[in-house]
C-alpha cells in the first residue's frame, strides 16, 4: 500500500478513509484533546510527555478513550513504524492524536445506536514539511501582538491542550495584515505576554530565560525540553509576567514547539529584538537538542528550503 494509514475507533484504515461524522461534538464543540508529536530519526520523540499530557486533558473533559497509556503508546509507536516507510531517506513525521467527546445526540438526531455514542479516538501521521519554518529558523520570528486576547485560565485551563482555536484563527487573520510572515503573540486581559499560537515564547535577559508562568500558558512538551537542557548547561531559568515591554527589552527570544524544537524570535512589532539575529542562548541550547536527538535539529530544518 502507498498510502499511509491512520486508526480510529478499533482499527488501522487507509488514511484518506479516516472521518468524523459531522454531528461529532469535535466539530460542533471543539470537545477535543489533541496532541502532535514528532519523529526525530524516525523516532517519537517525548512520546510518554505528549500521552501524560493527553490523558490529563482527558481527565479535565471527562473522555475516557477506552484504551491505558501504555497501550496508546504501542498503537502509536505501531503507526509511525508502518507509516515511516513511505518517508523519502531523511523524512520525519508528525503523529497527531485526536479525542472527541464522540456524536452530538442532538445533532446525530434519534436512532443513534448506543454503540455510536462512544468517543472518537484518532491517530494519523503526515510528513513534516521543514520548508514552513526554514526562514524564521534562519532569520528568526518576526512577532506581532495583535487585539484578540488570549482565553482567559477561568475559561479553558490552560495546561489542557484542545483544539478549540479559532482565538488563535483570528490572531493571525489580524497580524498577518501586517506582515503575512509573522507569528501571534497573545497577551491576556491585562496586557501581560502569554504564548504563541502553537508555540511558547522563552526570553534571555542577562543570562537568564525568563517565562511566561504556567498557570496562565499551556506546558509545551518542547518547553520542557528546552529549559531541563538548560539546567544541564548551567542556564539558569524562572517563571514571571512579562510585559510587551520585556519581550522588546530582551537579549534574545526564542519560541518552542514540537516541529522545529526551539527556533529564534528576532522582531516584535517591527522593531528587532537585542540585536535582530539569533542568539547565543538559543544557540546553545540547539547544540544540545541536536546531541540529544542524534542529528543537527537546526540542518534538518534549513534543508527544507532545499526540498
Amino acid at each position: 500500500m502507498n498510502e499511509p494509514l491512520a486508526y480510529l475507533n478499533g482499527g488501522l484504515i487507509p488514511f484518506h478513509e479516516a472521518r468524523i461524522p459531522v454531528y461529532d461534538r469535535g466539530v460542533v464543540m471543539a470537545a477535543t484533546a489533541s496532541e502532535m508529536t514528532r519523529t526525530y530519526r524516525q523516532v517519537l520523540f517525548r512520546l510518554e510527555d505528549h500521552l501524560e499530557r493527553l490523558y490529563a486533558s482527558l481527565g479535565i473533559l471527562g473522555i475516557d478513550p477506552g484504551m491505558s497509556p501504555n497501550e496508546m503508546a504501542a498503537l502509536s509507536r505501531r503507526l509511525v513504524v508502518e507509516n515511516a516507510r513511505l518517508l523519502p531517506p531523511g523524512g520525519e513525521l508528525g503523529l497527531t492524536h485526536f479525542v472527541t467527546a464522540g456524536p452530538s445526540p442532538l445533532y446525530a438526531g434519534p436512532g443513534l445506536p448506543s454503540e455510536a455514542r462512544r468517543p472518537t479516538v484518532c491517530l494519523h501521521t503526515f510528513p513534516l514539511d521543514f520548508c514552513i519554518y526554514a526562514g524564521a529558523m534562519r532569520e528568526g520570528y518576526h512577532l506581532v501582538t495583535p487585539s484578540v486576547r488570549h482565553i482567559p485560565p477561568e475559561c479553558i485551563p490552560p495546561g489542557m491542550k484542545h483544539r478549540s482555536r479559532l482565538h488563535w484563527y483570528l490572531a493571525d487573520l489580524e497580524t498577518h495584515r501586517s506582515d503575512p510572515r509573522a507569528t501571534s503573540l497573545l497577551l491576556d486581559r491585562d496586557g501581560y505576554v502569554t504564548e504563541c499560537t502553537s508555540a511558547n515564547l522563552l526570553l534571555v535577559q542577562r543570562g537568564a530565560i525568563l517565562s511566561p508562568p504556567l498557570s496562565k500558558v499551556l506546558g509545551g512538551i518542547s518547553r520542557k525540553a528546552a529549559l531541563e537542557l538548560a539546567t544541564e548547561l548551567g542556564i539558569p531559568s524562572h517563571e514571571q509576567e512579562l510585559r510587551v515591554s520585556d519581550v522588546g527589552a530582551a537579549d534574545e527570544a526564542f519560541l518552542s514547539s514540537t516541529p522545529f524544537g526551539l527556533c529564534p524570535a528576532t522582531r516584535l512589532n517591527g522593531q528587532p529584538i537585542g540585536d535582530g539575529r539569533p542568539g547565543r542562548i538559543w544557540r546553545k541550547l540547539m547544540e544540545a537538542w541536536s546531541d540529544l536527538v542524534g542529528l543537527d535539529a537546526v540542518a534538518q530544518v534549513l534543508a527544507g528550503d532545499q526540498g
